[in-house]
């Protein structure tokens, strides 16, 4: 058994090449082994750029309000409780809703030593587009 006990490791921003606005990253099990997760804190308005993940990934909707977006598809609310899963190689973003900050757990796995594969800012009309 390993316990890491909460604060062990340092909360880090997020960086500007693949979110906008102010994100807090903390990675309790970043780099052990194949899977990692990371809780993402995005303040209002903030969020990533456009990222695929080889093997898909999973996000767990802890707190505040959010939006979630599949290219192609609309712009989709997510809340605490919410379970997101992306298939392998589906390109979306996710982040906080204008006005409310948002947290989530982000896990996914490695494949040949990468977990995300990162694209595009989201432009300011995709992330304000009709809520479906």
């Amino acid at each position: 058994m390993d316990i890491k006990r909460s604060g062990f490791a340092a909360s880090k921003p997020g960086p500007a090449d693949w979110f906008t606005g102010t994100v807090r990253l903390d990675s309790p099990f970043s780099g052990s082994g194949a899977l990692s997760g990371t809780t993402v804190t995005f303040e209002p308005g903030a969020r990533t750029a456009w990222h695929t993940h080889p093997l898909g990934q999973t996000l767990l909707v802890v707190s505040g309000l959010g939006r979630v977006q599949s290219e192609g598809g609309p712009v989709q609310e997510i809340r605490p409780g919410d379970v997101v899963w992306f298939a392998p190689g589906e390109k979306h973003w996710h982040g906080a809703s204008p006005d409310c900050a948002m947290s989530h757990v982000a896990i996914a796995e490695m494949k040949d030593g990468s977990a995300v594969t990162w694209m595009e800012k989201v432009s300011d009309a995709d992330y304000g587009g009709e809520v479906g």
